[in-house]
């Protein structure tokens, strides 16, 4: 395993996520000096051409710290109303530090339903691609206040795994008040130094994660490790960092060995394309002309509804379909479907630019794109 960064430097799009403790002053307030350090950092990044999704947390503690909160509450309608009125702190600190730079931001509150329902999935995949293309930052958030569950303080570390998964994205930071993993817990061994670079996967790391002492963020190492090994499903790198390191984002970015690199073994793309057709189930068939198959198997584009013969079964948008060669009959992709099986019937065998007369509104061009389809 290479011990250099170029799969850092070389990423064009990276997920950073930042924790409550930095973000609060631990628990002080938020630390608006310490936000305009990482909004100009983030937007040095982009400068350099890497877009950015910044996964934030902070919005419950602020809340905490806001309603005069010492202790963290556990009745869960206490902490939908802690993250409800710290959510209004947390993005006015944001908008306005992005604005000062001439940077728009957009608030994005996800929660995990959204991306385990497939439609949903790719509103969310689609609609945060587009802002990346317009140059926004996309600022998510877990959606605590609708929460039914208990909230955990660390879920981000998660959340952030998963909206690396869902954009591709090479690289995730995750921005931390350690200097990355040790190798020995440092309240029993205070010289443990950083593990410099690891892979995801190594089941020895899970010894040394320890636990976590904040009362703003339970979720410790633990979830950091278990947020990389998600993240390196879909092949992105998972950087553990301390972000009250001067320049952090900068350095790292530069090449320089800072924190701990949690490498993921398999290609972005190839890695999530393998995680989407793995984990989904298979609701319908389309059946492909010879053209089509020669398309995805050569050339590997989109599948346009004008190269589909048929379609079988009921499936909504978002579900998997598999796709069938119609000369021998054997299964030759899968994919997730932009549009429901009713409104497939109407435009397989057509152009693209017939699907808005059609249907009589206007929607995707593909039926299943690239980035959402595999070949079996």
């Amino acid at each position: 395993m290479s011990t250099d960064r170029s799969a850092v430097t070389q990423a064009k799009r990276w997920v950073v996520k930042i924790g409550s403790a930095l973000l609060t002053d631990d628990g002080r307030g938020l630390d608006h000096q310490a936000i305009a350090g990482w909004v100009d950092q983030l937007v040095n990044l982009q400068d350099r051409g890497i877009e950015i999704v910044l996964v934030s947390s902070g919005a419950i503690a602020e809340g905490m710290s806001r309603l005069g909160w010492d202790a963290r509450p556990r009745e869960v309608h206490k902490l939908q109303a802690a993250a409800a009125v710290g959510q209004m702190g947390l993005v006015q600190a944001y908008e306005s530090q992005f604005q000062r730079t001439g940077r728009h931001t957009a608030q994005i509150l996800l929660d995990h339903d959204d991306l385990s329902n497939r439609e949903r999935y790719l509103n969310a995949r689609r609609s945060i691609t587009y802002l990346l293309k317009l140059g926004v930052v996309p600022v998510v958030n877990e959606n605590d206040t609708v929460v039914t569950d208990e909230i955990r303080f660390g879920d981000n570390d998660t959340l952030g795994a998963l909206v690396a998964n869902l954009l591709d994205a090479q690289v995730l930071v995750i921005l931390t008040d350690r200097a990355g993993l040790l190798e020995a817990d440092p309240r029993t061994n205070p010289d443990a130094a950083v593990i410099s670079q690891a892979r995801a996967d190594d089941e020895s790391l899970d010894a040394i994660a320890g636990g976590s002492n904040s009362q703003l963020g339970r979720g410790g190492m633990v979830t950091k490790l278990q947020a990389a090994r998600l993240a390196a499903r879909s092949g992105a790198h998972t950087i553990i960092a301390g972000g009250r390191e001067s320049d952090i984002l900068t350095r790292l970015a530069d090449g320089e060995i800072l924190g701990t690199l949690l490498v993921a073994d398999s290609e972005p793309l190839a890695a999530r394309k393998q995680w989407l057709a793995g984990h989904m189930q298979v609701n319908g068939t389309l059946t492909l002309d010879e053209g089509a198959v020669k398309v995805l198997r050569e050339s590997g584009k989109s599948l346009l509804p004008v190269g589909v013969k048929h379609s079988e079964g009921s499936y909504t948008r978002g579900d998997i379909v598999r796709c069938i060669n119609a000369v021998d009959g054997r299964e030759i992709a899968r994919g997730l479907v932009n549009y429901s099986s009713d409104e497939t019937a109407k435009i397989i065998g057509l152009t693209s630019k017939r699907i808005e007369d059609v249907l009589g509104y206007g929607g995707d061009d593909e039926l299943i794109h690239r980035d959402n389809l595999v070949l079996v």
